[in-house]
Protein backbone atom coordinates (compact mmCIF):
# COMPACT_ATOMS: atom_id res chain seq x y z
CA UNK A 1 0.00 0.00 0.00
CA UNK A 2 1.42 2.92 -1.54
CA UNK A 3 5.07 1.60 -1.32
CA UNK A 4 4.88 0.17 2.45
CA UNK A 5 5.29 -3.41 2.38
CA UNK A 6 2.88 -5.30 4.87
CA UNK A 7 0.49 -8.20 4.85
CA UNK A 8 -2.97 -7.83 7.07
CA UNK A 9 -4.90 -10.49 7.93
CA UNK A 10 -8.45 -9.93 10.01
CA UNK A 11 -9.64 -11.78 12.87
CA UNK A 12 -11.66 -10.96 15.75
CA UNK A 13 -10.40 -10.81 19.17
CA UNK A 14 -13.54 -12.04 21.33
CA UNK A 15 -11.59 -11.74 24.99
CA UNK A 16 -10.82 -7.94 24.09
CA UNK A 17 -14.49 -7.37 21.82
CA UNK A 18 -11.56 -5.61 19.15
CA UNK A 19 -11.33 -5.27 15.60
CA UNK A 20 -7.79 -6.31 14.78
CA UNK A 21 -5.31 -6.23 12.09
CA UNK A 22 -1.83 -7.45 12.48
CA UNK A 23 0.76 -6.74 9.60
CA UNK A 24 4.34 -8.55 9.59
CA UNK A 25 6.66 -7.88 12.21
CA UNK A 26 9.54 -5.75 11.72
CA UNK A 27 10.68 -4.21 14.88
CA UNK A 28 12.58 -1.19 13.03
CA UNK A 29 9.78 0.43 11.90
CA UNK A 30 6.53 -1.40 13.46
CA UNK A 31 3.89 0.89 13.93
CA UNK A 32 0.61 0.75 15.98
CA UNK A 33 -2.91 2.01 15.39
CA UNK A 34 -5.08 2.70 17.42
CA UNK A 35 -8.61 3.68 16.24
CA UNK A 36 -11.82 4.76 18.08
CA UNK A 37 -13.79 3.03 15.52
CA UNK A 38 -14.84 2.65 11.52
CA UNK A 39 -15.66 6.01 9.94
CA UNK A 40 -15.17 7.80 7.40
CA UNK A 41 -12.79 10.92 8.58
CA UNK A 42 -11.09 8.60 10.86
CA UNK A 43 -10.20 6.21 8.09
CA UNK A 44 -8.75 8.96 5.66
CA UNK A 45 -6.53 9.72 8.84
CA UNK A 46 -5.05 6.48 9.27
CA UNK A 47 -4.94 5.74 4.86
CA UNK A 48 -3.27 9.57 4.72
CA UNK A 49 -0.42 9.00 7.53
CA UNK A 50 0.42 5.57 6.16
CA UNK A 51 0.99 7.24 2.48
CA UNK A 52 2.91 10.47 3.86
CA UNK A 53 5.13 8.23 6.16
CA UNK A 54 5.67 6.04 3.10
CA UNK A 55 6.68 9.41 1.32
CA UNK A 56 8.52 10.58 3.89
CA UNK A 57 11.04 7.39 3.40
CA UNK A 58 9.38 5.00 6.03
CA UNK A 59 8.42 3.17 3.01
CA UNK A 60 9.05 -0.30 4.75
CA UNK A 61 6.44 0.63 7.84
CA UNK A 62 4.51 -2.39 9.15
CA UNK A 63 0.69 -1.79 11.18
CA UNK A 64 -0.60 -3.37 13.93
CA UNK A 65 -3.68 -1.98 13.88
CA UNK A 66 -6.73 -2.14 16.24
CA UNK A 67 -10.14 -0.62 16.81
CA UNK A 68 -13.19 -0.76 19.49
CA UNK A 69 -15.72 0.04 17.71
CA UNK A 70 -16.48 3.29 20.05
CA UNK A 71 -16.58 1.50 23.06
CA UNK A 72 -14.36 3.73 25.60
CA UNK A 73 -13.71 1.00 28.19
CA UNK A 74 -11.79 -1.69 25.73
CA UNK A 75 -9.53 1.67 24.72
CA UNK A 76 -7.24 0.23 27.99
CA UNK A 77 -6.92 -3.16 26.46
CA UNK A 78 -6.70 -1.87 22.97
CA UNK A 79 -3.43 0.09 23.98
CA UNK A 80 -1.64 -2.71 26.29
CA UNK A 81 -1.91 -5.22 23.57
CA UNK A 82 -0.03 -2.54 20.53
CA UNK A 83 2.23 -1.93 23.55
CA UNK A 84 3.08 -5.60 24.04
CA UNK A 85 4.07 -5.57 20.58
CA UNK A 86 7.20 -3.05 21.07
CA UNK A 87 6.07 -0.51 18.25
CA UNK A 88 8.34 2.49 17.43
CA UNK A 89 5.50 4.55 18.02
CA UNK A 90 1.69 4.01 18.32
CA UNK A 91 -0.61 6.37 16.42
CA UNK A 92 -4.03 7.10 18.45
CA UNK A 93 -6.59 8.47 16.62
CA UNK A 94 -9.64 10.90 18.78
CA UNK A 95 -9.40 12.63 21.70
CA UNK A 96 -10.45 9.26 24.18
CA UNK A 97 -8.26 7.33 22.56
CA UNK A 98 -5.23 9.49 23.05
CA UNK A 99 -5.90 9.77 26.41
CA UNK A 100 -6.22 6.30 27.17
CA UNK A 101 -2.95 5.87 25.46
CA UNK A 102 -1.65 8.23 27.68
CA UNK A 103 -2.88 6.83 30.85
CA UNK A 104 -1.66 3.65 29.76
CA UNK A 105 1.69 4.05 28.00
CA UNK A 106 3.18 6.89 30.46
CA UNK A 107 6.75 7.18 30.20
CA UNK A 108 7.58 3.49 28.87
CA UNK A 109 9.59 4.91 26.21
CA UNK A 110 7.16 4.26 23.07
CA UNK A 111 6.19 7.46 21.71
CA UNK A 112 2.77 8.51 20.95
CA UNK A 113 1.57 10.76 18.07
CA UNK A 114 -2.05 11.05 18.34
CA UNK A 115 -4.04 12.30 15.39
CA UNK A 116 -7.84 13.75 14.90
CA UNK A 117 -7.81 15.54 18.56
CA UNK A 118 -9.62 18.84 18.48
CA UNK A 119 -7.77 20.42 21.72
CA UNK A 120 -4.73 18.45 22.97
CA UNK A 121 -3.88 20.83 25.84
CA UNK A 122 -7.72 21.32 27.23
CA UNK A 123 -7.60 17.02 26.64
CA UNK A 124 -4.07 17.47 29.03
CA UNK A 125 -2.17 15.49 26.41
CA UNK A 126 0.57 18.34 25.50
CA UNK A 127 1.44 21.31 28.19
CA UNK A 128 0.52 23.90 25.43
CA UNK A 129 0.14 24.88 21.66
CA UNK A 130 3.98 25.45 21.64
CA UNK A 131 5.61 21.81 22.61
CA UNK A 132 4.76 18.50 23.10
CA UNK A 133 4.73 16.47 26.17
CA UNK A 134 7.59 13.97 27.22
CA UNK A 135 6.07 10.89 25.34
CA UNK A 136 3.11 12.12 23.13
CA UNK A 137 2.86 15.25 20.37
CA UNK A 138 0.27 14.92 17.43
CA UNK A 139 -1.87 16.49 15.00
CA UNK A 140 -4.97 18.72 15.83
CA UNK A 141 -8.52 18.78 13.91
CA UNK A 142 -8.93 21.98 15.39
CA UNK A 143 -10.72 23.74 12.67
CA UNK A 144 -9.10 27.40 12.45
CA UNK A 145 -11.95 29.85 12.62
CA UNK A 146 -9.25 32.92 11.68
CA UNK A 147 -9.17 30.96 8.46
CA UNK A 148 -12.79 29.95 8.33
CA UNK A 149 -13.77 34.11 7.88
CA UNK A 150 -10.92 34.41 5.65
CA UNK A 151 -12.91 31.68 3.41
CA UNK A 152 -16.30 33.62 3.96
CA UNK A 153 -14.90 37.13 2.62
CA UNK A 154 -13.66 35.06 -0.13
CA UNK A 155 -16.70 33.72 -0.86
CA UNK A 156 -18.95 36.74 0.00
CA UNK A 157 -16.36 39.61 -0.18
CA UNK A 158 -19.17 42.43 -0.14
CA UNK A 159 -20.72 40.63 3.54
CA UNK A 160 -19.73 43.15 6.14
CA UNK A 161 -22.18 41.06 8.60
CA UNK A 162 -21.55 37.86 9.75
CA UNK A 163 -23.75 36.11 12.14
CA UNK A 164 -23.15 33.03 14.39
CA UNK A 165 -25.10 30.56 15.67
CA UNK A 166 -24.27 28.39 18.88
CA UNK A 167 -25.27 27.35 22.47
CA UNK A 168 -24.57 29.65 25.44
CA UNK A 169 -24.84 26.43 27.62
CA UNK A 170 -22.18 24.70 25.30
CA UNK A 171 -18.15 25.00 26.30
CA UNK A 172 -17.21 24.68 22.82
CA UNK A 173 -19.79 27.08 21.32
CA UNK A 174 -18.31 29.34 24.02
CA UNK A 175 -14.63 28.75 23.03
CA UNK A 176 -15.76 29.43 19.18
CA UNK A 177 -17.28 32.63 19.95
CA UNK A 178 -14.23 34.23 21.75
CA UNK A 179 -12.03 33.14 18.54
CA UNK A 180 -14.89 34.58 15.75
CA UNK A 181 -15.21 37.44 17.45
CA UNK A 182 -11.12 38.27 16.66
CA UNK A 183 -11.22 36.41 13.66
CA UNK A 184 -14.37 38.79 12.53
CA UNK A 185 -12.48 41.86 13.96
CA UNK A 186 -9.24 41.05 11.63
CA UNK A 187 -11.33 41.04 8.43
CA UNK A 188 -13.48 44.19 9.01
CA UNK A 189 -16.85 42.32 9.91
CA UNK A 190 -18.84 43.05 12.47
CA UNK A 191 -20.24 39.88 14.27
CA UNK A 192 -23.71 39.58 15.13
CA UNK A 193 -24.35 36.66 17.96
CA UNK A 194 -26.99 34.45 18.26
CA UNK A 195 -27.75 32.45 21.35
CA UNK A 196 -29.92 29.29 21.28
CA UNK A 197 -30.92 27.52 23.83
CA UNK A 198 -33.22 25.25 21.90
CA UNK A 199 -33.45 24.36 18.45
CA UNK A 200 -37.28 25.43 18.89
CA UNK A 201 -36.25 28.72 18.99
CA UNK A 202 -33.92 28.23 15.63
CA UNK A 203 -36.92 29.77 12.82
CA UNK A 204 -37.59 32.73 14.79
CA UNK A 205 -34.31 33.31 15.87
CA UNK A 206 -32.58 33.03 11.99
CA UNK A 207 -35.64 34.51 10.25
CA UNK A 208 -35.09 37.77 12.69
CA UNK A 209 -31.94 38.24 11.39
CA UNK A 210 -33.37 39.68 7.74
CA UNK A 211 -31.45 42.94 7.28
CA UNK A 212 -29.15 42.11 10.33
CA UNK A 213 -26.91 39.64 8.83
CA UNK A 214 -25.36 39.40 5.64
CA UNK A 215 -24.14 35.23 6.04
CA UNK A 216 -24.42 33.10 8.69
CA UNK A 217 -21.82 30.55 10.24
CA UNK A 218 -23.10 27.25 11.76
CA UNK A 219 -20.29 25.53 13.69
CA UNK A 220 -19.75 22.03 15.07
CA UNK A 221 -22.27 22.82 17.71
CA UNK A 222 -23.73 19.67 19.00
CA UNK A 223 -27.01 21.56 19.44
CA UNK A 224 -27.44 23.38 15.94
CA UNK A 225 -25.28 21.02 13.73
CA UNK A 226 -27.87 18.76 13.89
CA UNK A 227 -30.86 21.11 13.48
CA UNK A 228 -28.96 22.60 10.17
CA UNK A 229 -32.14 22.02 8.27
CA UNK A 230 -34.03 23.65 10.10
CA UNK A 231 -31.21 26.92 10.47
CA UNK A 232 -31.37 26.89 6.30
CA UNK A 233 -35.16 26.54 6.01
CA UNK A 234 -35.13 29.65 8.35
CA UNK A 235 -32.18 31.40 6.50
CA UNK A 236 -33.41 30.82 3.05
CA UNK A 237 -36.76 32.32 3.88
CA UNK A 238 -34.60 35.81 4.38
CA UNK A 239 -32.02 35.54 1.70
CA UNK A 240 -29.48 34.97 4.10
CA UNK A 241 -26.30 32.15 2.80
CA UNK A 242 -24.79 29.90 5.29
CA UNK A 243 -21.42 28.75 5.54
CA UNK A 244 -21.47 25.86 7.35
CA UNK A 245 -18.55 23.88 9.57
CA UNK A 246 -19.44 20.73 7.56
CA UNK A 247 -19.72 19.93 3.70
CA UNK A 248 -22.18 17.00 4.51
CA UNK A 249 -24.98 20.02 4.46
CA UNK A 250 -23.24 21.64 1.40
CA UNK A 251 -23.88 18.08 -0.51
CA UNK A 252 -27.48 17.58 0.55
CA UNK A 253 -28.16 20.88 -1.08
CA UNK A 254 -28.95 22.73 2.48
CA UNK A 255 -26.53 25.50 2.67
CA UNK A 256 -24.30 27.34 0.23
CA UNK A 257 -21.10 26.64 1.59
CA UNK A 258 -18.48 24.92 4.18
CA UNK A 259 -14.88 25.14 5.41
CA UNK A 260 -14.00 22.13 7.18
CA UNK A 261 -10.49 20.43 7.92
CA UNK A 262 -9.42 17.91 5.52
CA UNK A 263 -8.84 14.69 7.68
CA UNK A 264 -5.94 14.04 4.40
CA UNK A 265 -4.38 16.90 5.53
CA UNK A 266 -4.37 15.68 9.65
CA UNK A 267 -3.00 12.41 9.24
CA UNK A 268 -0.25 13.94 6.73
CA UNK A 269 0.47 16.54 9.70
CA UNK A 270 0.44 13.38 11.90
CA UNK A 271 2.91 11.44 10.27
CA UNK A 272 5.27 14.26 9.65
CA UNK A 273 5.65 14.27 13.47
CA UNK A 274 6.05 10.30 13.44
CA UNK A 275 8.97 10.60 10.78
CA UNK A 276 10.62 13.04 13.33
CA UNK A 277 10.16 10.92 16.01
CA UNK A 278 11.53 7.71 14.10
CA UNK A 279 14.07 9.68 13.14
CA UNK A 280 15.52 9.59 16.74
CA UNK A 281 13.57 13.43 18.08
CA UNK A 282 11.92 13.17 21.09
CA UNK A 283 7.78 14.18 21.03
CA UNK A 284 8.42 16.65 24.04
CA UNK A 285 10.87 18.66 21.58
CA UNK A 286 7.95 18.72 18.60
CA UNK A 287 4.60 20.95 18.92
CA UNK A 288 1.75 19.83 17.93
CA UNK A 289 0.33 20.56 14.49
CA UNK A 290 -2.52 23.04 14.17
CA UNK A 291 -4.55 23.12 10.67
CA UNK A 292 -3.76 26.18 8.87
CA UNK A 293 -5.82 28.12 5.81
CA UNK A 294 -4.41 24.95 3.58
CA UNK A 295 -5.85 22.33 5.59
CA UNK A 296 -9.07 23.27 5.38
CA UNK A 297 -11.29 22.17 2.05
CA UNK A 298 -14.05 24.16 0.60
CA UNK A 299 -17.07 23.21 -0.49
CA UNK A 300 -20.01 25.33 -2.27
CA UNK A 301 -23.17 24.47 -3.62
CA UNK A 302 -23.74 27.45 -6.20
CA UNK A 303 -27.18 26.35 -6.55
CA UNK A 304 -28.42 27.48 -3.22
CA UNK A 305 -25.74 30.24 -2.99
CA UNK A 306 -27.79 31.65 -5.73
CA UNK A 307 -30.97 30.88 -4.11
CA UNK A 308 -29.66 34.16 -1.91
CA UNK A 309 -29.20 35.88 -4.54
CA UNK A 310 -25.32 35.66 -4.51
CA UNK A 311 -23.09 34.74 -7.19
CA UNK A 312 -19.72 32.67 -6.85
CA UNK A 313 -16.67 35.30 -7.12
CA UNK A 314 -14.59 35.36 -9.66
CA UNK A 315 -11.61 34.31 -7.78
CA UNK A 316 -13.42 31.59 -6.71
CA UNK A 317 -14.95 30.24 -10.04
CA UNK A 318 -11.55 28.23 -10.89
CA UNK A 319 -11.26 26.35 -7.47
CA UNK A 320 -12.02 22.61 -7.35
CA UNK A 321 -14.97 22.91 -4.52
CA UNK A 322 -18.27 23.07 -6.26
CA UNK A 323 -20.90 20.36 -5.48
CA UNK A 324 -21.45 18.07 -8.54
Amino acid sequence: MIGAKYAVRTALAAALGLSLHIGVASAETKIGIAQFGKHPQLDETVTSFKAELAKLGVADAVYDELQVNFDATLIPQMVTKLVSGSPKLILAVTTPVAQGARQIVGNSGTPVVFAAVTDPVAAKLTPSWEAGDTGMTGASDLQDVSSVVKFIRKLLPDAKRLAYLYNPGEDNDVAVLKLIKEAAKAEGMELVEVGLDNTNDIPIRVSSLAGKADVIYVPGSNLVQPAVPAVAAAALSVNIPIVNASAQAVRDGLVAAAFEVSYTKVGQNAAKLAAEIIAGKSPASLAPIKPTYEDHTALINEAVLAKTGQKVPESLKDCECFVK
